[in-house]
């Protein structure tokens, strides 16, 4: 469930998306994306999917009171760029599109009591291929 404060910035992110002629198709999109260990079912969700014209995109929403310790965009680590590429894959085949252009998208939005809130997209924040686990090769020169 959402904080008050990041389903403000949803809002927010939602609107400058529009402004910038996305055309949002789901926001707060939950689907089952697996099993754990014990059997229980894991859900994932994606905060906005939208259409950057033909594209589709995938976008993680980060919002914050202040960015004075850190950008939002830091908390966009490596499970949850994997957990919201399970989703889309999942939506993907759901929806038989498997095959259409897609991107993954962070949306930062920082809230200041003073001011009109800092909103920034940051387009293709990562790829598919980016997550993939490197495979360990033995180098010839060390078995010769």
């Amino acid at each position: 469930m959402p904080s008050s404060l990041g389903q403000l910035g949803e809002s927010y992110a939602a609107a400058y998306l529009d402004q910038l002629g996305y055309r949002l198709v789901a926001a707060n999109f939950t689907l089952p994306v697996g099993r754990n260990l014990r059997g229980a079912i894991i859900n994932a969700e994606i905060d906005l999917i939208a259409y950057d014209g033909d594209t589709l995109c995938f976008i993680e929403v980060k919002t914050r009171a202040s960015d004075w310790f850190a950008p939002p965009e830091v908390n966009v680590d490596l499970r949850k760029r994997r957990q919201v590429t399970r989703a889309a894959r999942v939506y993907r085949q759901m929806l038989g599109i498997k095959n259409e252009l897609h991107r993954y998208d962070v949306v930062t939005v920082v809230i200041n009591n003073d001011s009109i809130p800092q909103i920034e997209l940051l387009q293709n924040f990562w790829t598919e291929e980016s997550l993939r686990k490197r495979r360990w090769q033995l180098d010839p020169l060390y078995f010769t």
